[in-house]
């Protein structure tokens, strides 16, 4: 895995946002019975076993080969997340730097003033995505990396389980362990499946994110303005922020489009990836229905500051995809069966809408009346 501090240069410090998420993560010590090699293989063979179970369910397989299972530290799953954010954001944050650096008022100072300004954004920038990772790590269970690129291959293409967070859960509620580690892999390799096996699907998520962040770079001044909204809005004692996060108080018309396409697309895939948990695993997991009760309840405990840091990163509204995605699921399997359901793999253009999402018969009654794409 390439270190945060080997990349070059930006408006991030990904080294002191790695640094300030690890001294965060030190805080919080794993549980006692936690051993990482025990961990590790009794996740490879869940995996494999995830997998025959998921592409059996949904006919779903990936043509990159099985799946690699990776169990990390609080730690690791940071440098995996400043890795992939890096990964995704590079396009438009270099954009960004060298709007700023052009700037004309820039130009007006003494050559180190700009070097000196750039340099205290990026670090207050790393301090930030640091303790948010941090928050977050504490949290996540699991995770697949779907940022397929060129370099450093062996580090992409994983289904990741943050080891000390699975095991914590469980000693706190009682699980038993190889069946809840079976029920997290299902849901995760659905994922793996569903961005391999849909030879389309990554691609046209990464063009949704890059569309919902272009104005961005095409107008920097639109963060410090939300930034500022924020607060203004916050002192008041309003909640400014709607399913988008902060980037909603500044979006254009079409930059709301896209992001409402990714949150559409993200409903889908969560609410599929949960369909798919429990049906695959209807006979290997039976305590599977607790485990969602117990996952549901623990995703609505969220207070205070926590409460307002998902507001801000739009966690909310990932909360709801699962909810609003399972029941769009559920109406179409109920209307058409599988075979109608299916047809959202077609193509973009068969996705549902967010407003579909929310009322599957609009997408029912959409695609009815479209002829199904041959193969």
């Amino acid at each position: 895995m390439a270190e945060a501090a080997d990349r070059p240069a930006g408006l991030v410090d990904w080294a002191l946002a790695q640094r300030v998420a690890d001294w965060a993560v030190a805080r919080n010590d794993p549980p006692a019975s936690y051993r990482e090699p025990a961990l590790q293989a009794e996740f490879d063979e869940l995996t494999a076993q995830a997998e025959e179970l998921v592409a059996s369910s949904t006919g779903l397989r990936s043509p990159v080969g099985p799946a690699r299972a990776r169990v990390v530290g609080r730690s690791d799953w940071v440098a995996v997340n400043v890795a992939a954010i890096d990964r995704l954001l590079s396009p438009t944050l270099r954009k960004l730097e060298a709007r700023r650096t052009g700037s004309p008022a820039l130009a007006m100072l003494p050559a180190w003033v700009p070097d000196r300004l750039a340099g205290a954004s990026r670090a207050v920038s790393g301090a930030q995505f640091g303790l948010v990772l941090s928050w977050m790590s504490s949290r996540v269970l699991g995770q697949y990396d779907l940022l397929i690129t060129d370099d450093a291959p062996d580090d992409q293409d994983i289904v990741y389980y943050v080891g000390p967070n699975v095991v914590a859960l469980e000693e706190r509620y009682g699980f038993p362990a190889r069946e809840f580690r079976l029920w997290l892999a299902l849901h995760e390799v659905t994922h793996r499946c569903q961005f391999t096996g849909v030879p389309w699907l990554r691609d046209h998520f990464v063009s949704l994110v890059d569309a919902g962040l272009e104005p961005l770079a095409a107008d920097p001044a639109r963060l410090t303005e939300a930034l500022r909204r924020l607060t203004e809005e916050l002192r008041a004692g309003h909640s400014p922020i709607g399913d988008a996060g902060m980037i909603g108080l500044v979006a254009t018309p079409e930059q709301l489009e896209a992001i409402q396409r990714v949150q559409a697309l993200m409903s889908l895939l969560e609410g599929h990836g949960d369909v798919v948990m429990d049906r695959a695993g209807a006979g290997a997991v039976p305590g599977a229905e607790r485990f969602s009760r117990i996952l549901h309840e623990r995703r609505q405990q969220v207070r205070g500051p926590a409460k307002l840091l998902q507001q801000v990163l739009g966690l909310e509204a990932k909360l709801r995809q699962y909810a609003e995605g399972e029941a769009f699921v559920t109406a179409v399997e109920a209307a058409g069966g599988p075979e109608l359901f299916n047809r959202v793999w077609q193509g973009p253009e068969w996705l549902p809408s967010l407003v579909e999402i929310r009322d599957p018969d609009q997408w029912i009654a959409r695609v009815r009346s479209a002829p199904a794409l041959a193969g």
